[in-house]
């Protein structure tokens, strides 16, 4: 039998393949026996270990020294120790697009040392001693749905020289294990699947455009509220959650003098605050992380510049709304709140409308000679491939979790300088746009009419901090009114 090493001290190594890491375990003994903590949470989150959500805990018993089982990579983490023996682990990284696929990591376990295995990383093990019990704590639960996205390789593939202590010849080895492909041959396991809500929206569609940019659109699946209607409860129930690693929620309401209505107020309500919270405790149960857009109207609009520690103070319904459903996704252990303000994409939005308005200035025939805009609401406008860009870089570097502030970048103008700057790039006719204060423009409006922050301009220093930076929003205006003109 193997002599277990007491009184070792807590520590993690790591192997050479991304997220596999070795765990050496405090084991205390004597006469009587042994005890040890076998999965302590906090301390070994402390020391790198992944937070774990357990959900099932599974333990296999074998009977005799030879038991050879492996090597199946399964669509979930798992943490591996020994209760009783000892057993010859050898792990093999199968994972698609990881720059060690193939790598093999060898190590004896007993009860003193463990390991935590990634998604994707194949797993097979030898037992070296007689009644050897082997345990293993996982985040996701048994499927059949989930067991058909299983990736095998062969215990006795060359390329792999994994070298047995007990020959595969003399071991006991199941049929289907014997008969698993060879490393050239493997299907890699494909990243968890990401799920994109509200994919018809101006940001909805800036994201599935880069996920094909950078080929990885395979990997998503995109949906609308005609689909999944995501403040609905029993809508959950279509989608094997498991099965997914990130919710990009890029759904909201966002006409916000509708949304100070009766009608309006509850449809809002439902599509910011309501859907957010499900979303949320969706994400919460099944381990994802969420991404969820915010705005700059959860502020009153008092200061200059707002940054994310700032007290949630919004004017309007629309700025209750998204206040609440920044609340409810904050609650999500994972979770990234990304804060924008006056977004430009795909779609209709106030860029176009300006283009739009100095071409009938232009034209004689038209009878319109000028247009008034606001120039008491202050802010940047954020360009929606640049938001997108933002979300794929904080989930791809594993930002720490929270809110970031998420804008173009440069100067803060009002409403009135982007119209002059329209209007000059489309037909020279900057002169055109007449400036007015909100209460101005609004004073004549049939209905009600939401309050709008005076400074929506946010700090983008956190965001910075992870190694993004947010191209200028008048440099990309300029680029996006040369494409827009040459349509």
């Amino acid at each position: 039998m193997t002599e277990i090493e007491f009184e070792k001290q807590l520590r993690v190594e790591e192997t050479g393949i991304e997220g596999l890491k070795v765990v050496e375990l405090a084991v205390h003994g004597d006469s009587r026996g042994w005890f040890k903590e076998n999965w302590q949470r906090a301390k070994m989150v402390a020391l790198g270990i992944p937070d774990l959500r357990v959900v099932q805990n599974n333990v296999s018993f074998n009977e005799e020294r030879g038991v050879t089982r492996g090597i199946h990579a399964e669509p979930w983490d798992k943490f591996i120790s020994v209760a009783r023996g000892s057993v010859f682990g050898a792990w093999v990284d199968l994972r698609e697009g990881s720059a060690t696929f193939g790598k093999v990591y060898t190590c004896t376990l007993d009860p003193s040392r463990a390991i935590y295995v990634p998604r994707g990383v194949g797993n097979s093990f030898q037992a070296l001693e007689d009644g050897t019990a082997y345990t293993y704590l996982v985040d996701a639960h048994w499927s059949a749905e989930l067991k058909r996205t299983y990736t095998f390789v062969n215990l006795a593939d060359p390329e792999l020289a994994i070298e047995w202590p007990i020959p595969l010849s003399e071991a006991i080895v199941s049929e289907a294990d014997l008969h698993h492909p060879m490393l050239s041959d493997v299907a890699p396991m494909a990243p968890k699947r990401t799920l994109v809500t509200g994919c018809n929206g101006q940001l909805g569609r800036a994201v599935r455009a880069l996920a094909e940019e950078r080929g990885v659109a395979k990997d998503f699946d995109f949906c609308d509220i005609d689909t999944f209607d995501m403040s609905d409860p029993d809508a959950y129930s279509q989608y094997d959650w498991d099965l997914y690693g990130t919710v990009i929620n890029c759904g909201a309401y966002t006409a916000v003098d509708r949304a100070e209505t009766l009608e309006g107020r509850a449809t809002c309500w439902a599509a910011n605050a309501t859907g957010p919270a499900l979303l949320a405790r969706a994400c919460a149960e099944h381990g994802i992380t969420l991404v969820h857009v915010s705005s700059d109207y959860v502020f009153d609009g008092t200061r200059e510049l707002h940054d994310e520690s700032e007290p949630l103070s919004p004017l309007s319904v629309y700025g209750q709304s998204k206040a609440a459903g920044d609340l409810a996704v904050a609650g999500c252990p994972r979770h990234y709140v990304m804060r924008s303000s006056w977004v430009i994409g795909d779609g209709r939005n106030f860029v176009k409308t300006m283009r739009a308005l100095s071409d009938r200035v232009a034209d004689p025939a038209d009878g319109l000679d000028r247009v008034t805009v606001v120039d008491d609401q202050l802010g940047r406008l954020t360009f929606t491939r640049d938001m997108a860009a933002a979300i794929f870089h904080v989930l791809g570097t594993h930002a720490p979790y929270g809110t970031y502030d998420c804008t173009g970048s440069g100067a803060v103008r009002s409403w009135a300088d982007v119209a002059h700057r329209v209007f000059e790039a489309a037909n020279g006719n900057g002169d055109r746009v007449v400036t007015v204060s909100t209460a101005e423009y609004y004073a004549n409006a049939e209905g009600p009419i939401a309050p709008r922050p005076h400074f929506s301009a946010l700090d983008l220093s956190r965001l910075e901090a992870t190694g993004f930076h947010m191209p200028d929003w008048e440099q990309e205006l300029d680029e996006y009114l040369e494409t827009l003109l040459a349509e």
